[in-house]
């Protein structure tokens, strides 16, 4: 196999342009988005219409739920999501808990729809919320649980549930990068109470820019609905305090282009990650990566990748290696409340979310998606191979 040869394929953010020969992401736009997109040109209604109506009808049924609600990003779902609670009873400064490692959109969307995040740290394995350290942070404010399926890899829903009926929670999971994984049988994104997706330009299903609601709880839908167009219900009445959210018939073309070929989307990239942690089982002393549990399918997003304690290197050099041999990465999120600036004002300090903080600054992860294969993953082994061997250890 002649590993120069690799082409990189270009993921919106000019991977071509920089020579990736793995690049990060990428987005595929097919020959019936085109075409609708052309039509809704040529129609003139390029706001809300028929598009994002079965859009949403035909990516509800994907997960088997009543309800979808396409809004203008991810983060935007999870605000929704969250200011939905107001419709349930819970009042502004009330309590919302999320894992303290992920995307800062989901911090960022409980503060907007103003609540209070309560942090939790998670599990250094599997990178999600840790179920044995939610219940010690729930008090007489808390509303809602928000676990975070991270790199697609589903949270443990059974203990986050078990809780959430014990202290009558209501769960909305964040599955923007989820998109297809199963958990004991049953779809993630139809498990909790709502269920938010991003459905931006890397992700399984993309509208270039996106997200999207799902649940089987009408009250909560007709609340999400009216919240993503400045709260009105009815003709020209603001019952809610809203968002300016909706969808347009263009991201809804590309999006119903993307739903006819799901299913082939997602086996690539599990073909892929598979394809990766079985090769990774010879590098396992030196690093935690994704993995996939009998228990579970994944709707792989990425493939992480975390420095195990006590290797003569470090992520930064790991990282510049990769991408000097074309292997194109993003850092492992952050720590939100003790490693993001913005966060500062609630006052935690670091230490707080020890597992969390160790794979911000020990974990890196890099591309599975559609438009690479199994060369080119082949080609990730081989240098993570090299970089090894450069540092005196030796792989069975």
């Amino acid at each position: 196999m002649d590993f120069n040869k690799l082409t990189a394929v270009n993921d919106g953010q000019e991977a071509s342009k920089s020579g990736y020969k793995v690049p990060f992401g990428t987005i595929s736009i097919t020959p019936k988005a085109k075409k609708l997109i052309d039509e809704a040109i040529d129609r003139g209604w390029l706001t809300k219409g028929k598009y994002v109506r079965e859009f949403e009808e035909k990516f509800a049924a994907l997960f088997g739920v009543k309800y979808g609600i396409a809004v203008s990003s991810g983060t935007d779902a999870n605000a929704i999501a969250c200011t939905v609670l107001y419709d349930f009873g819970a009042k502004r400064g009330d309590e919302i808990i999320v894992p303290a490692l992920s995307f800062v959109a989901t911090g960022n969307a409980v503060l907007q729809a103003g609540f209070t995040p309560v942090f939790v740290d998670v599990e250094r394995e599997t990178l999600n919320i840790d179920p044995k350290k939610i219940e010690d942070t729930i008090t007489p404010r808390t509303r809602a649980i928000m676990p975070v399926h991270l790199m697609g890899k589903p949270a443990a829903m059974d203990e986050i549930m078990g809780l959430a009926k014990k202290h009558k929670l209501f769960v909305f999971e964040d599955a923007a990068e989820a998109h297809g994984a199963e958990y004991k049988g049953k779809k993630i994104g139809a498990i909790g109470d709502m269920a938010c997706f991003s459905l931006y330009a890397a992700h399984i299903v993309t509208t270039i820019e996106g997200g999207m609601l799902i649940t089987n709880n009408e009250k909560m839908a007709t609340a999400a609905r009216s919240l993503r167009n400045h709260g009105i219900d009815g003709k020209f009445q603001f019952k809610r305090i809203g968002f300016s959210a909706k969808m347009n018939e263009i991201e809804a073309a590309v999006g119903l282009g993307n739903i006819e070929i799901f299913r082939d989307i997602l086996e690539k990239r599990r073909a892929n990650v598979r394809h990766l942690i079985k090769s990774f089982g010879k590098f396992d002393k030196f690093f935690w990566y994704l993995k996939e549990e009998a228990h579970e399918v994944l709707g792989p997003h990425a493939f992480s990748i975390i420095l195990k304690d006590g290797l003569n290197f470090t992520k930064d050099e790991f990282v510049t290696y990769l991408e000097k041999q074309g292997v194109d990465s993003r850092n492992l999120f952050y720590s939100i409340p003790t490693q993001t600036e913005g966060y500062q004002f609630m006052g935690y300090r670091k230490g707080d979310f020890p597992q969390s903080e160790y794979c911000s600054d020990h974990g890196t992860h890099i591309g599975c998606h559609q438009d690479v294969g199994i060369a080119q993953m082949d080609y990730v082994v081989k240098v993570v191979e090299e970089f090894l061997k450069s540092k005196g250890y030796r792989t069975p």
